[in-house]
């Protein structure tokens, strides 16, 4: 299932399409290599604004309970 998010880190914010079955860590290579984001832009744990607690890079966007509409937020 696909989901519409947000991923804001570094103080930049952009708006995703994506497999809820991907891994968080990699959404953010994709956006890295395709310029979307700096490329020194990561962090291992995100804020998720819907359920108000911390997210893991390393689990998928299903796994986290992240749904359509949610804003991820990076913990640096």
């Amino acid at each position: 299932m696909f989901i519409n998010i947000t991923i804001g880190i570094d103080g930049q914010r952009r708006d995703i399409r994506i497999d809820s079955e991907q891994q968080i860590m990699e959404a953010l290579s994709v956006l890295r290599q395709s310029q979307k984001l700096p490329m020194g832009a990561g962090c291992d744990y995100f804020r998720s604004r819907l359920n108000g607690r911390l997210v893991s890079a390393y689990k998928t966007f299903a796994e986290e309970d992240i749904y359509d509409g949610d804003i991820l937020t990076a913990l640096t």
